[in-house]
This record gives structure tokens, sequence and C-alpha cells, in this order.
């Protein structure tokens, strides 16, 4: 049997994924089938389970990967407020509907999965510890509900002004200083 590469592996895995999170998105977690994912990345049923035992693996590699790539970003930023507000505004981008919709689901699993649970926590424990010298707990704990909030209506609510949002949670941030 030829050895498959790394990087094969990896672009494989990457193909699988988001076909799962087209999916997901489009449908949801509980009303996609293994087959809908089968037919959307144009693999086949035994490749997928090579990869991922089941779909609860896919949900949890998706929700993993969405809390690394926020993490990284919110880690790396020089001025943590700014960094916050990008955030937000990355909530209306033209290519943010699938996040939005993902997000969302991955929440509610939060309430049934306790995999995905302990992912969300981590993600509100890293905020803890990384903006805990610039900001009271209590207070970083209302900036993710408001960053919650807004997903959640900028995904029902197409004339919802994202930048004049952003702007006022900008506004009431700054006052408290």
């Amino acid at each position: 049997m030829p050895k498959v590469s790394a990087e094969h592996l990896t672009n494989r895995r990457r193909q699988i994924l988001d076909a799962a999170a087209g999916c997901f998105a489009r449908n949801g977690f509980h009303r996609t089938s293994m087959q809908d994912i089968v037919k959307e990345s144009g693999l086949s049923a035994g490749l997928i389970y090579r990869y991922f035992p089941g779909k609860e693996d896919m949900i949890l590699a998706i929700v993993e990967e969405w809390h690394t790539t926020r993490s990284a970003g919110l880690g790396t930023a020089s001025d943590p407020l700014d960094a916050y507000l990008g955030l937000l505004r990355a909530i209306a981008a033209p290519d943010a509907a699938r996040q939005r919709n993902l997000g969302m689901q991955a929440w509610a699993e939060t309430v049934r999965e306790p995999r995905i649970r302990a992912l969300a926590r981590q993600g509100v424990d890293e905020q803890l510890e990384a903006f805990g010298d610039v900001a009271p707990a209590a207070l970083i704990r209302v900036l993710v509900a408001i960053h919650q909030g807004l997903l959640l209506q900028a995904s029902w609510d197409d004339s919802l002004d994202v930048e004049a949002f952003v702007a006022a949670v900008g506004e009431l941030v700054r006052r408290r200083g």
C-alpha cells in the first residue's frame, strides 16, 4: 500500500470538515445525516469514517477549530478592546453567515454534549485569563454575552447596523475606565 503524506491526510480531513460544516450550517447538527456529508464531500462513507468515527466527532473538531482560531486572534492583540471590537465586526462579514449558524448550534449543543460544553467553558476561561489584567472578570463575561447576543441578532436581522452596535459597545467599555 502506498504511503500517504501528512499533507494529504490534513487536506482530506479539511475536505471532510468543510463538507460537514456546510451541511451543519444549512440543516443543523441533528438534521444532517452522514449521507449528507458523504454527498457534500464527494468521498465514500468508509473514507470519512476512517477520519471521524461519527458526526459528533466532526462537530467537536469544528468547534475546536473555531475556538482555536478565535483565541489566537484575541491572544496576539496589542489592544484587547480593539481585538474584541474586531471580533464583533467579523460577525457581519459577508462570508460570516456559516460561522454564525455553526456558532449558535455549538452553543445550543453545550446543553447536551459535555465535550462541547467543556470547549465553550475553555473559551470563556481563556478570555478571563487573557484579559484579566485589563478588565474585571464580570466585565469580560458581559462582553462574552454581548458577542453571543450580537451573533444571534445578526443571524436573523439583516437590517442590524453592526457598525453602530460595535461603536456603542466600544463607547460603553471606554466609559468604564
